[in-house]
């Protein structure tokens, strides 16, 4: 297998032994979302309770992914996929016992779905944003796409297997396969020996991490728009997964065999879609691709709402299917290539947490939409606002990224530090100052604007841009950070393209050089400490979220 070939990262022991077992892990959660499913059919008939299932699955991936990142950002992601993973198996197995016991109830099925989704949660933001350390750089899109295709391998089979096992065993047995299927990840994980350099400098609180991630994403232009549009996309197409139980029972007027083989023929599909991610990133645009990708999901919805017949349905999810895991593919790669090392899992949860906010509003929306109107209008509903997205791009184009612009770069030379001051002394000011010729002024002003993206989502906070009034060709650059810590953080996450952003700045000043850098402590008069020498309050300051 040749070096970024589609298969090549399995050549790599340890993403190959975690991606195998997370095969049956994959058909577990498969299995599992079946007989919960099912069982909710079972014990009502109410279209929105069974759309709740969707919900109650994908809530904890909107909610806890974000903390769930920035834990795996900060601590050991291996330490922490194994907790995540173990959080499920116990869930999972409580489910097994009291199912078997008989005492299932509506709103005890979608507790277990939280809670067990919850462990799924804390672990895939570890999983995923440690893919990087367990392939080459050049295997890295394959390896995202082979990640995919590990989910997909099981959702091919794992509806139509969940669906012969509440069959022919009840659903509590599928509930027990689910909690069987993450015993072979922990250990893969556990046999993964993770090389981790240490930091310099002492771990983020994980609130201060949260708000560092979710400030990256906002003044990142190209993971903003990828956040933004992956959410309209889930939300316009869940009702392919959250209503194939109804689809199977009221459009088709099937058994649960009818429901597994309606989510297989989604699964194949997106198994499909999957293996063509490298081909359609060669030969499209990421823009281009979301378009036809849309438009295809949208008629293929349109068809399963107007179809009564099994194989033309069975045709809708496929295409629905494959087109679903082509987009999301496609957006995570974006996602991965765009975000550096030190915010790569919290980058990750955003994306999680939107991707699966679309699937759990999307589900009770057009759940509502179904209990009001019809099953068959919902679905055509959903797949009419699908063929509108691409209209999006017109103010929200999808950025044509690569991973040059991510790498990690150092920062020559150490600040001078002539105070006695420690990791928890702020508010910290930054000025830099440059000399730019007279005829030059709106060109540097522009560049600088590049630049104020790059202090804000690396930690900084207050950008401002003067220009000296006695001396027009002096300019000052003017931000802070919450403490000195923060700022010694901010200089260890410097990227290639941060470079790049700065080096067109300076190459407009008079000399190609900045002028002048100082670091300042403020001392806000009236504060606690304001006469002490090194104000150290011994915690960490109050989080700012400011802009």
């Amino acid at each position: 297998m040749r070096e970024g070939s589609a298969l090549a990262p399995l050549r790599e022991p340890a993403f190959s032994r975690i991606w195998s077992a997370s095969i049956l892990s994959n058909f577990g959660q498969l299995i599992l979302g079946v007989g919960i499913a099912w069982e909710m059919t079972r014990l009502t008939p109410v279209p929105g309770m069974v759309a709740l299932v969707q919900t109650a699955m994908m809530l904890p991936l909107m909610l806890v992914a974000l903390p769930a990142g920035a834990i795996a950002d900060t601590f050991d992601r291996r330490k922490v996929a194994i907790l995540g993973l173990g959080i499920a198996a116990f869930f999972g197995s409580l489910l097994s016992l009291l199912a078997f016991l008989e005492l299932t109830t509506p709103w005890l099925l979608l507790t277990f779905c939280f809670l067990i989704g919850t462990g799924v949660a804390l672990y895939n933001p570890a999983w995923q944003s440690s893919i990087g350390e367990q392939v080459t750089p050049q295997n890295l899109p394959a390896a995202i796409a082979l990640n995919t295709i590990s989910y997909n391998v099981a959702r091919s089979f794992g509806p139509a297997i969940g669906g012969l096992i509440v069959v022919a065993a009840g659903a509590q047995a599928a509930f027990a396969v689910n909690a069987l299927g993450y015993l072979p990840l922990i250990l893969a994980f556990l046999l993964w020996t993770r090389i981790q350099v240490p930091s310099r400098l002492p771990p983020e609180r994980i609130t201060r991490a949260m708000v560092s991630g979710i400030r990256y994403a906002f003044h990142s232009n190209p993971i903003r728009t990828v956040l933004i549009r992956s959410f309209f996309f889930t939300f316009a197409g869940a009702t392919a997964t959250a209503m194939a139980p109804l689809i199977a029972k009221d459009l088709l007027a099937g058994d649960a065999s009818t429901f597994g083989i309606l989510l297989g023929a989604g699964g194949v599909g997106a198994v499909t879609g999957a293996l063509l991610i490298n081909t359609f990133r060669a030969h499209f645009g990421t823009e281009k691709a979301f378009f036809m990708l849309a438009m295809l999901c949208g008629l293929a919805l349109i068809g399963v709402g107007l179809s009564r017949s099994l194989v033309l349905t069975c045709i809708g999810m496929f295409l629905a299917g494959g087109t679903t895991m082509l987009t999301i593919s496609l957006l995570n790669i974006s996602v991965q290539l765009s975000a550096p090392r030190w915010v790569m899992a919290r980058a990750l949860s955003l994306f999680s947490s939107l991707l699966t906010g679309g699937v759990a509003i999307g589900a009770w929306f057009w759940g509502e939409i179904a209990n009001d109107w019809s099953i068959d209008i919902a679905i055509i509903a959903s797949g009419a606002v699908m063929l509108a997205l691409p209209l999006m791009g017109l103010v929200l184009r999808l950025p044509e990224v690569t991973q040059a612009g991510a790498e990690a770069v150092n920062i020559e030379g150490e600040p001078d530090v002539g105070l006695a001051i420690t990791m928890r002394s702020g508010p910290i000011v930054i000025e830099i100052e440059y000399h730019v010729a007279p005829e030059d002024p709106r060109a540097f002003y522009t560049a600088m604007q590049d630049v104020q993206k790059v202090r804000l989502r690396n930690g900084g906070f207050n950008w401002s841009i003067s220009r000296d009034i006695g001396d027009p060709s002096l300019w000052t650059e003017r931000f802070h950070f919450p403490t000195w810590g923060d700022y010694l953080r901010m200089r260890d996450r410097f990227t290639q393209a941060d470079i790049e952003a700065q080096s067109a700045a300076t190459v407009l000043t008079i000399d190609g050089r900045i002028t002048g850098v100082r670091r300042g402590l403020e001392r806000p008069f009236g504060s606690v400490r304001w006469k002490a020498g090194t104000p150290d309050p011994q915690q960490d300051s109050v989080i700012y979220m400011g802009p």
